[in-house]
């Protein structure tokens, strides 16, 4: 009877030794500040033939939504929760309001706390800007490492040079490029920094957790402000903008169409800024060449990343998926005359730059330089590329980050998985409507991982999200219709089925799109259909009301206010 009990516990063993080599590994990349049609599978001219790579092999969902934001759509993305829902309505800033209390709290969890039962191992790399407040002194409660992560590399706060970052830690270790004592490349370029650290981790996992598959969450800061790229990716682009904006727009309008990516009765939205009466073109041009060399740049990790996972056979069992924090970034940051800069003292290794923006020099003394006469991409400049380069980066949709209009929260999702998908067509189009809370869902169940009802004794809030894995295994595939909320600072929209309700605005009317006939935003049918408008507007404010949108901090306050 020993022996036969024997016997059986060593199949059970070997049987969850299978299922185990079967959990996917799971990676999940996300970029800062980019446009609906800055990839070159979105129709760009920005080199980005990795991506482009995971695309063709994969699945790019064209109408999956973010929250508008850095902080929220991080917060959304990491708890599998509407942002006010997990404290993050806003960015960093403590409001005696529920749905902003400038970091994620406990009643929620991460997607690491929730898959480490499932026997994952977690790493998180680059951005993370969902806590507060933060610094070398300040509490780390709610820091990579306290939220479920095993391993940390990244910054804390939301942007900073590319060159020598703001806020940068390991682990729980606030560091600096010159004294890190794990990571000492000939040259530091944050970009590469999390490429580097991101397969170190990858490579550690192999020979530490050999028997676990892996959760990463690898978020880098491209291509937010500062316009900082190395010299040579910025040369590759010399002379790529000199037609100017309408130009741009107009050739990534025809490859979007021809990818099939626009519907044919979809019209473009006027282009913004005038290329003829721009006076220092060679100035302009170059904000887009930086911009478009730090995308690059971002696409080169990538494919090391991706190299990484295929030669050591992890690739086909990969989930990869690929996403944005919010539309392109309109904010003129660094672009306006200012006072002539001075130098400083030279800094040591451990001195810690103070601030974000302006950041004060670079740490050799070098006092750092903005405004119309300084060309980007250097370590001692800091500019951001505006509005009109936003407005080419979202061709061809309304708004940019901090709205909701599609300018604001399309995002291109890309799904990359070759063993879960063999029964999917590769490189197809699916058009259902999603939105961040799915992530989470979706990354739980190819896990085989249960969401939590309680977390370390806090009762957490239900899952928003729906799980994608049916539309990524499958061709046709269709989930349940169910309605997407947004809010942003008084920015808010509700989509049901093809009809979208969005307003600009804390004080701003209602406006009513059908996205089937006009996903561009032109054509307000809110004075044809007022029931309509009422009954989204409802919903709204139901929505609005549970997931602690309201009471919101702005002015003037919204009329559902209790």
């Amino acid at each position: 009877m020993t022996r036969i009990f024997r016997l059986l516990s060593m199949l059970l063993l070997a049987a969850c030794t299978v299922q185990a080599a079967k959990q996917p590994n799971i990676l999940v990349i996300l970029t800062d500040d980019m446009g609906y049609s800055d990839l070159g599978c979105m129709g760009s001219e920005i080199q980005t033939p990795n991506l482009d790579g995971l695309a063709a092999g994969g699945t790019r969902f064209t109408q999956f939504y973010n929250t508008a934001r850095c902080c929220p759509t991080r917060a959304s993305l990491l708890t599998g929760l509407h942002p006010h829902a997990a404290g993050m309505g806003h960015m960093g800033e403590k409001t005696a309001y529920e749905g902003y209390t400038g970091s994620i709290h406990t009643q929620c969890v991460t997607i690491a706390e929730a898959i480490k039962p499932a026997g994952y191992r977690t790493y998180a790399v680059g951005k993370w800007h969902v806590t507060h407040p933060y610094g070398p002194n300040g509490p780390t409660t709610h820091y990579p490492l306290q939220r479920g992560f095993d391993k940390y590399y990244g910054t804390i706060t939301g942007a900073g040079s590319y060159y020598d970052p703001t806020t940068l830690c390991r682990g729980n270790t606030f560091i600096t490029v010159e004294n890190d004592p794990e990571y000492k490349p000939a040259s530091f370029y944050y970009t590469d920094a999390l490429t580097d650290n991101a397969i170190r981790f990858l490579q550690q996992h192999r020979t530490e957790s050999t028997d676990k598959p892996f959760f990463m969450y690898l978020a880098y800061t491209a291509a937010h402000w500062p316009l900082h790229a190395k010299p040579a990716d910025i040369a590759k682009y010399k002379g790529k903008y000199d037609a100017g904006y309408d130009a741009v727009r107009t050739e990534r309008e025809a490859r979007m169409r021809k990818l099939g990516l626009l519907s044919p009765q979809w019209k473009r939205t006027a282009t913004v800024g005038n290329w003829g009466k721009v006076e220092d073109k060679a100035w302009e041009a170059r904000c887009m060449e930086t911009y478009a060399a730090m995308v690059d740049s971002m696409d080169q990790g990538v494919g090391r990343i991706v190299a990484e996972l295929k030669a050591t056979g992890q690739l086909d069992n990969t989930l990869i998926l690929y996403l944005q924090d919010n539309g392109a970034c309109a904010e003129t940051i660094g672009r306006k005359a200012s006072p002539a800069p001075k130098n400083s003292a030279p800094r040591d290794k451990d001195w810690l730059q103070p601030k974000i923006w302006p950041p004060i020099q670079t740490r050799d003394g070098r006092a750092v330089r903005s405004g119309p006469e300084v060309l980007a991409g250097a370590d001692d400049t800091y500019l951001s590329y505006g509005e009109a380069w936003a407005n080419v980066s979202n061709t061809p949709y309304r708004e940019y980050k901090h709205w909701v209009h599609e300018g604001g929260i399309a995002t291109p999702l890309i799904a990359h998985w070759p063993e879960g998908m063999k029964s999917a067509t590769k490189g197809r189009l699916v058009a259902e409507p999603g939105q961040l809370p799915d992530i989470m869902a979706t990354c739980l169940d190819i896990a085989g991982a249960m969401y939590p009802q309680t977390y370390k004794g806090n009762t957490i809030h239900p899952m928003a999200g729906k799980s994608l894995k049916p539309l990524l295994i499958a061709d046709n595939a269709k989930l349940e219709e169910r309605l997407l909320f947004w809010e942003h600072e008084g920015n808010r929209a509700v989509r049901e089925g093809k009809w979208k309700l969005v307003a600009k605005g804390p004080a701003a009317a209602w406006e009513l799109y059908d996205m089937e006939e006009d996903r561009t935003e032109l054509n307000d049918r809110a004075a044809m259909d007022p029931k309509r408008v009422k009954r989204m507007a409802e919903a709204w404010e139901k929505w609005a009301l549970e997931n602690k949108v309201l009471p919101w901090p702005w002015k003037p306050a919204y009329a559902g206010n209790p």
